[in-house]
């Protein structure tokens, strides 16, 4: 769609270059007759809501129309319902062919393709965590007809998250939806299902994402109260009244990529779900992020909230309720943080921890343990010399855990013979005398988190087939 070679009849408010997707999808896209007049034009739309500009596109020489033309309107749900009632209309009784609507493409998307109905009714709210799906039915029915609602779970617990989507049958229903609901529920339209990772974790494991570009920029729909995320980034204010969690809401003025995000806050570890979210009221960039752990959530937030990305720009990072008790979060907190100080600290001084697991009267006090996996009680390790029946292969991240530690979250499972680390590696392996015990341990540890560390379990290979491997020879 070449607008750059639009021009419209004189005079009149014009909106600028930067104007034109505010609020997104507010624009729609005409393909007319050539002899339509912008007279006709607004006649016919100015039905379905204020009209901010109509522009015709015209061919730079002879200024002739080229059948194309925009109109803007005030709101998302005017254009919305513009499309939805006039596409496949005929503007006059002399037309002979009916004229096409669609919502025109955000200019900043670097796309050319018209915005699709999917993407247009499909909204994401954030929600009390007690809701049910009758619960998010039954507050936004009155927008319009609802084809289905959903709320996003814990995959290991199934309680919710305190997020949910919900799908109207037309897209002006959804655009209502936005503009109209309780602002606690923070609606904005939702990424298209084949564009996001919504029902996929993403991997711990994988490598820094490259920062994608032109990609479709997704903003946030709030005022953020007069900008004050934004006045100030002194990373020591405290701000006593704000709620601690383990969910953060991310503000920016340059939108950024679910991708980008994902970069950012993967730094720290426990990330455990991030969604880049689409305003239709501003040109920011918003995002949840939520880790695994409240000490992980509290060091992203002193450590990125005011960071530059890209540079020029700070984000604004701050807790989100997610209705979690901020006693025991802070409880947890202290907990978690003292685990990691001693397990970095074993760790670095291999005669610190041979004084933990048997100095001083203390020295047969069990490991403590830091995590929400439900582990069995602890069992007897097999005899040495029991012969192998699995091997598994361990890998920790951010570092190893004492063997102490590693021994008694193994044993738990019954059987074990040896557990062991690999010297100057984050690896290690764990021995078992009988492969149900080896598959439990498997099923409860990998990709769990214990005292601040991801462990990655699985089968090691045989012996026979790690000794047929070509040697390195550095």
């Amino acid at each position: 769609m070449d607008e750059a070679g639009s021009c419209a009849s004189g005079g009149g408010f014009r909106p600028g270059v930067d104007n034109l997707d505010e609020p997104p999808n507010s624009r729609i896209f005409l393909v007319i007759s050539k002899y339509t007049s912008e007279s006709v034009l607004r006649e016919r739309f100015s039905p379905f809501g204020e009209i901010q500009d109509i522009w015709v596109v015209r061919d730079r020489h002879t200024k002739e129309s080229k059948g194309i033309a925009f109109v803007k309107f005030a709101r998302s749900s005017q254009a919305c319902r513009a499309m939805e009632e006039m596409h496949g209309q005929c503007l006059t009784p002399s037309d002979t062919k009916p004229i096409k609507v669609f919502i025109a493409q955000s200019r900043s998307s670097g796309s050319h393709r018209d915005v699709e109905d999917e993407e247009l009714t499909r909204i994401f709210v954030m929600i009390p965590k007690s809701y049910t799906e009758e619960d998010l039915r039954e507050k936004f029915k009155v927008f319009g007809d609802i084809e289905y609602c959903s709320i996003i779970k814990n995959k290991v617990t199934g309680e919710s998250k305190g997020l949910g989507y919900v799908r109207y049958l037309k897209p002006s229903q959804a655009a209502q939806a936005i503009e109209n609901c309780d602002r606690s529920y923070r609606a904005i339209l939702a990424e298209p299902k084949n564009k996001s990772s919504e029902s996929s974790e993403q991997d711990y494991y994988s490598n820094m994402r490259q920062e994608t570009l032109g990609h479709e920029p997704r903003v946030n729909m709030f005022s953020f109260e007069q900008q004050s995320e934004f006045s100030s980034f002194d990373k020591n204010d405290n701000r006593g009244q704000e709620a601690i969690s383990k969910r953060l809401s991310v503000v920016s003025r340059v939108p950024f990529t679910e991708e980008q995000l994902f970069s950012i806050f993967d730094i720290v570890p426990g990330l455990e779900y991030c969604e880049v979210q689409r305003d239709p009221y501003s040109n920011y960039g918003h995002g949840v992020v939520q880790y695994f752990n409240v000490a992980s959530a509290i060091y992203a937030k002193y450590k990125l909230h005011g960071f530059q990305y890209p540079p020029g720009n700070r984000i604004g990072v701050s807790f989100t309720d997610d209705g979690s008790n901020a006693t025991d979060l802070l409880r947890k907190m202290a907990t978690q943080m003292v685990a990691a100080q001693l397990a970095s600290m074993v760790w670095n001084n291999p005669s610190q921890q041979q004084f933990l697991q048997f100095g001083g009267s203390s020295g047969s006090q069990l490991p403590q343990i830091q995590t929400d996996v439900a582990l069995p009680s602890c069992k007897k390790k097999a005899p040495p010399d029991t012969p192998v029946k699995e091997r598994l292969f361990i890998v920790f991240n951010p570092h190893p855990l004492p063997l102490d530690v590693l021994e008694d979250i193994f044993c738990r499972f019954g059987n074990l013979i040896e557990v062991y680390l690999v010297s100057g590696k984050n690896v290690g392996y764990a021995k078992y005398a009988d492969r149900l015990s080896a598959n439990d341990a498997i099923t409860t540890l990998h990709g769990k988190i214990l005292n601040g560390v991801r462990l990655k379990v699985m089968l090691a290979d045989s012996p026979r087939e790690e000794s047929n491997k070509r040697q390195r020879t550095y």
